[in-house]
């Protein structure tokens, strides 16, 4: 129980998620000040004069606008980050993260594929779903892979051919769109975006993301235990089988949902653990927690960056994620060989 308790990272994070919430829902076309998102989010609207009508039009902007934006920055963030540090504990691997693995981009191939046949306007809930099953399948075999103990290598090998047969799959649906609106589209979705999204979005993904950070949080224990071995984690009572089928849904759930409503962000899970595993004493089950709490506030501080830096086109997330992350990870492979050499 001692890793539910609010340690000063996770306060510090908390305190970091809560400022970032109040900036961005001040940053935009129209800036608003702290004050006067406060009064948004908080005061009732009165009927005539001036002050009223210009506080009706805050409360829009606030409440309608960039308000689910921020909702889904940070329920992103947390799976993402949730989902890279379980992985990294399943698999024993520190490269282990949905996007390296081919987890998001599987995730992204369901999606598309469900748009592209027409199957999500039959039910949104098919959209979701389709992602989760994709991403799901590819944690799968991922998981088959390492338990025959397979080497950071050949794991890192596997989740490039899966991503890349994803990868090619997603091409071959957007070469075959049967306009070239709908190819835009796609290509678009892909490259992941908060923008434009609603809480009829926010809706869509909270009850998967929420059942996904249950099942990883609740691992927390058999992670610590497994970092002695697989052989001392089952002498300590760990069900193994269980703890692996546990961390596959969560993540197949968190992933999913994630990429069903705002298309691909990657390196999220790869960087937040990273960031923050010396800071929890290298345990799983307590990164767990900070890294669910960090992934949100990178998510939602890259966001606010690329609306700073954004002119009349806005850039889309999944590019500033890749940007940022892509030199860290180029960074940690150099490390490894230095201390493999």
């Amino acid at each position: 129980m001692t890793r539910w308790l609010p340690s000063p990272l996770n306060l510090l994070l908390l305190l970091a998620l809560a400022l970032l919430f109040v900036a961005s829902l001040g940053i935009g076309a129209v800036p608003l000040s702290a004050v006067e998102v406060g009064h948004a989010l908080l005061a009732p609207s009165q009927a005539g004069g001036d002050l009223a009508d210009l506080l009706v039009q805050q409360q829009i902007i606030v409440n309608e606008i960039r308000l689910p934006r921020v909702l889904l920055a940070i329920l992103v963030g947390l799976s993402l980050g949730a989902a890279g540090a379980a992985l990294q504990g399943l698999l024993r691997n520190p490269l282990a993260e949905p996007g390296l693995l081919g987890v998001s981009s599987s995730a992204s191939l369901g999606a598309v594929l469900c748009l592209y046949y027409g199957y999500a306007g039959l039910s949104h809930w098919l959209l979701p779903a389709s992602a989760m099953g994709c991403a799901a399948a590819a944690t799968l075999l991922l998981y088959l892979i390492a338990r025959r103990r397979a080497s950071n290598l050949t794991l890192l090998l596997a989740g490039i051919a899966l991503s890349s047969l994803a990868a090619a799959l997603t091409s071959l649906a957007i070469n075959l769109a049967p306009n070239p609106t709908d190819m835009q589209d796609i290509v678009l979705w892909l490259m992941g975006s908060l923008s434009d999204r609603s809480f009829a979005d926010v809706q869509l993904c909270l009850p998967f993301i929420l059942a996904g950070l249950a099942l990883l949080f609740a691992c927390g224990p058999q992670l610590d235990a497994l970092t002695l071995g697989e052989d001392e984690a089952s002498s300590l009572g760990v069900s193994l089988p269980r703890l692996r089928l546990q961390i596959i849904l969560g993540t197949a759930l968190c992933v999913g949902a994630s990429v069903a409503v705002t298309g691909a962000i990657g390196f999220v899970g790869l960087v937040v653990p990273h960031l923050l595993r010396r800071w929890v004493g290298y345990h799983p089950a307590r990164l767990l927690l900070s890294s669910a709490l960090g992934g949100a506030v990178l998510l939602l501080a890259a966001d606010i960056l690329l609306r700073l830096v954004s002119g009349e086109q806005e850039l889309m997330l999944g590019v500033v994620t890749a940007l940022l992350g892509a030199p860290f990870f180029l960074a940690l492979v150099l490390r490894q060989r230095t201390v493999s050499a």
